[in-house]
């Protein structure tokens, strides 16, 4: 047996096979000296070419229209009236008013024969001493009386009915708040019954309730009274 030793190996890269210089499996690593794979190249446009110019929120979705429809955006909006219920008939609102009107006055005519109110308003000699009798302490507690009834009629039945007096009831109209459509709140009836009655009651009786048919009638787009914009309410159908 000879005792000669192998030639050594050549000088130069070892070869392929050689299982001692193969690198551990995975993913290529980035070149020398390139960009991470993946990323942009030098000069900083990303691959597929530069982003498509625009608004980055055009194709977002727009957001919910009030009262639940479709297209409108309330105040501002491109059509205020989309998505809201029908606007109330003018007739059939003045029809629920003078309802209502009755619902409080004829209990009210009962209720001043105590007070010696109509007496006193048709049996004085001259028009001093009817001014002066409706001065007295009655004719002013019966005053208060019909401004508490008449408010508080209205405020109630329309912050706890869904927004429906019982005039309204019958005519199939309710109140709503303009942003949404929900019931008034307590609050909110509030002001609007004040802004409704007050003035009627106390120095206006027959040119406030006109002013309001008026305004109800050429306002546009939502028909409010001046009771309504003070609640920013509108009084809208009930569906049948």
């Amino acid at each position: 047996m000879s005792n000669d030793q192998p030639p050594p190996p050549p000088p130069g890269p070892p070869p392929e096979d050689d299982p001692f210089s193969k690198r551990p499996s995975g993913p290529p690593g980035p070149p020398p000296g390139g960009p991470p794979l993946g990323g942009p190249p030098p000069g900083g446009t990303p691959p597929g070419g530069p982003p498509p110019p625009g608004n980055p929120y055009d194709n977002m979705p727009p957001p919910p229209p009030p009262y639940g429809g479709d297209g409108g955006y309330g105040y501002g909006g491109p059509d205020p009236l989309a998505g809201m219920p029908p606007l109330a008939d003018s007739g059939r609102r003045i029809v629920a008013r003078i309802i209502d009107w009755l619902i409080i006055a004829v209990p009210l005519a009962l209720i001043g024969i105590p007070f010696d109110v109509y007496k006193r308003a048709t049996n004085s000699d001259n028009f001093d001493a009817t001014v002066n009798s409706l001065n007295g302490g009655g004719q002013l507690a019966f005053q208060l009386l019909t401004i508490v009834a008449y408010v508080a009629y209205d405020t109630v039945m329309v912050a706890t009915q869904h927004g429906q007096t019982l005039g309204k009831k019958w005519m199939k109209l309710r109140v709503a708040m303009l942003n949404d459509g929900s019931t008034p709140p307590m609050s909110t009836s509030l002001v609007r019954a004040l802004v409704l009655w007050l003035p009627a009651l106390i120095c206006c009786a027959c040119l406030w309730p006109l002013l309001l048919l008026i305004l109800i009638l050429v306002d546009k787009p939502y028909k409010q009274g001046l009771h309504d914009k003070a609640a920013k309410t509108v009084v809208v159908s009930v569906p049948q």
